[in-house]
């Protein structure tokens, strides 16, 4: 009766079905894998949002690199201003998506040492090898507050990423190039500015980070584990379906569709 599941065909697709199963198992633990990534990130990024500011020298020094724990801490750095170093970040875009630049300038602590403070986006000038308008940092000791980010980096020397462009102006916010260029120790990572807010709009400020959407990995998820069991639901409506065919051919005396596909007889 269900001999034709013996034929070339039937056993093609019976096979394919087994390999779909387990792909789709894993490709919805992947998707839920991915939810749950972004659900602890959401956690990360509020609980580091809502902390007291604590001192950035108590978070990172020369050389350090900022580990995810403190993505996002808020951080309170007291200085000056070091406006002659000041570089711009190229291929920035603004809360609004319009493309442009980050302005990042050293902040001389107070009590010693260097930090980077992204202080927010500015259009870009007409021309790519001009320097943009670039509204002038607070002038004398300055207390700023922000949000502590960890070195942006390539998979070559942040040195060579300076190639080829127009001076004082990167590709990367990296501790480790801007110390290069300075000549002097910098600590690890940056603050994204929050405070004090300029006069004018510009630098336009970061947005803080979305801690509230977390996507729809979970129903992608969802999705596949559902296909997982159509599968074999699938398998068995084709098995009824093709034997009700080849009954119904058999009652007429017709040759059923694929019946010319028989299993081959076993040898004696």
């Amino acid at each position: 009766m269900y001999r034709f599941l013996l034929t070339r065909q039937w056993v093609l697709l019976t096979l394919l079905a087994f390999v779909l199963m387990p792909t789709m198992v894993e490709l919805g633990f992947w998707q839920f894998h991915r939810h749950q990534h972004r659900v602890a990130q959401n956690e990360l990024i509020s609980r580091n949002l809502k902390a007291d500011p604590a001192p950035v020298t108590d978070l990172t020094s020369p050389g350090h690199t900022v580990p995810r724990s403190d993505y996002w801490r808020a951080v309170t750095a007291t200085g000056t201003f070091d406006t002659e170093h000041e570089v711009v970040v190229r291929r920035r875009t603004s809360a609004d998506d319009k493309i442009g630049v980050h302005v990042l300038t050293p902040l001389d602590l107070k009590d010693g040492g260097t930090v980077l403070v992204n202080r927010g986006w500015v259009p870009a000038a007409p021309h790519q090898t001009a320097f943009p308008d670039v509204p002038p940092a607070p002038r004398g000791e300055v207390t700023v507050t922000g949000r502590l980010k960890a070195d942006e980096t390539t998979g070559s020397s942040g040195i060579k990423d300076l190639a080829g462009l127009p001076d004082r102006q990167v590709m990367l916010i990296n501790s480790e190039q801007q110390a290069h260029l300075l000549s002097r120790e910098v600590l690890g990572g940056y603050i994204e500015q929050t405070a004090p807010e300029p006069s004018g709009g510009l630098p336009e400020q970061i947005p803080s980070p979305d801690d509230s959407s977390i996507g729809a990995h979970m129903a992608y998820a969802v999705q596949w584990w559902l296909f997982v069991a159509a599968v074999p639901v699938g398998w068995i409506i084709l098995v009824r379906r093709e034997k009700r065919d080849r009954e119904e051919a058999a009652a007429k005396g017709e040759p059923a569709a694929g019946a010319a596909e028989q299993p081959e007889p076993a040898s004696a």
